[in-house]
């Protein structure tokens, strides 16, 4: 083998390994956002209000769904190691909630190990459209409609 021939293969192999192991290197990403113990330590239960709340430590990122009782702190941490699915290993909920003046009722630190997984049920509308291409959508109005349905009378 010439040696100019061996000097390539050994760049393309040195390469597949580079390009092998960069695929094996974890990617950490980390989502939302939990206050710190020392900004909750500012809040006293009784006396603050949402007000208050907000200016010490921020809005929040999800609050009371059917009625604004308690705002929602969350942040997630997930790790992706190669080509395997996306694993969250790190969660903090703070849940701040209220009574029907505004005014702070509780305050409470979830993680992780807290927490229950909750099925959601998905209610999706039928589509009614079952066994038809996108093609067969778009051309099947063709001859359905005539001249007189263009033009104001």
């Amino acid at each position: 083998m010439p040696k100019r021939s061996r000097v390539t293969m050994n760049l393309i192999r040195a390469g597949a390994v580079s390009l092998a192991l960069a695929a094996c290197t974890p990617i950490y990403d980390r989502h939302g956002y939990t206050p710190e113990q020392e900004d909750l330590d500012n809040l006293i239960v009784g006396v603050d209000t949402r007000g208050t709340v907000e200016e010490f430590v921020g809005p929040p990122s999800a609050s009371g769904v059917m009625r604004d009782e308690a705002w929602y702190y969350v942040s997630s941490n997930f790790i992706t190691r190669g080509a395997r699915a996306r694993e969250e290993f790190f969660r903090q909920v703070v849940a701040i909630s209220f009574d029907e003046d505004g005014v702070v009722k509780n305050i409470e630190r979830f993680g992780l190990e807290d927490g229950m997984v909750v099925v959601l049920n998905r209610r999706v509308t039928d589509d009614n459209i079952e066994g038809v291409s996108f093609l067969g959508q778009l051309l099947g109005n063709v001859g359905n409609l005539t001249a007189d349905q263009f033009f104001d009378n």
